[in-house]
């Protein structure tokens, strides 16, 4: 796990190939396996394979979202509010796992962040990306994960690069 973890690098170019479905299949697996408060579960996860509706996702917020566009591949993170008072967090666990799952099978990945995040004509970024997926109402979408094959291969983050000063032993800013 280490291993994936320091080479796992946020990837915003991909190959022109579609991801296969049995790729697809363990990604999701992945996801609903994912760990939830309680048991919970409040996720949803839409897969978007169709270039024309990832190229409208790719315009839910006016920045840090276009690259999506040449993304073969979109899991949109998606939880109904009302079924835990964790969501976001339970979200934010399902899309790690996609981002390490995704790693593992020799793909790679991006989280475009929509939660919190406005969309050009003054909706939220979240509200825009729901109304494109034909969520119900209510329905959240938290973010969206860009998915493929890397054309960018960014060298690993040096272990030197870590802040070690964020760490802490039994009491704030005492070190170990």
């Amino acid at each position: 796990m280490i291993e994936l973890l320091r080479k796992r690098r946020s990837i915003r170019k991909f190959e022109q190939r579609p991801v296969e479905a049995d790729k697809v299949d363990l990604l999701m697996e992945a996801a609903l396996r994912s760990p939830s408060s309680r048991g919970f579960n409040p996720w949803e996860f839409v897969v978007v394979t169709d270039p024309a509706t990832i190229a409208v996702l790719a315009q839910s917020k006016p920045h840090g979202a276009a690259f999506l566009k040449g993304a073969p591949l979109a899991v949109a993170v998606c939880a109904d509010p009302l079924k835990s008072d964790v969501w976001v967090e339970d979200v934010s666990i399902a899309a790690i796992i996609l981002h390490l799952t995704a790693s593992d099978l020799g793909l790679g990945s991006c989280w475009i962040q929509l939660r919190k995040r406005e969309h050009a004509d003054g909706k939220t970024a979240g509200d825009h990306a729901a109304g494109i997926l034909g969520l119900p109402p209510g329905m959240q979408v938290s973010a969206i994960i860009a998915i493929g094959y890397p054309a960018q291969h960014p060298a690993p983050h040096p272990k030197a690069s870590l802040s070690y000063t964020k760490v802490s032993v039994n009491r704030y800013g005492a070190s170990g």
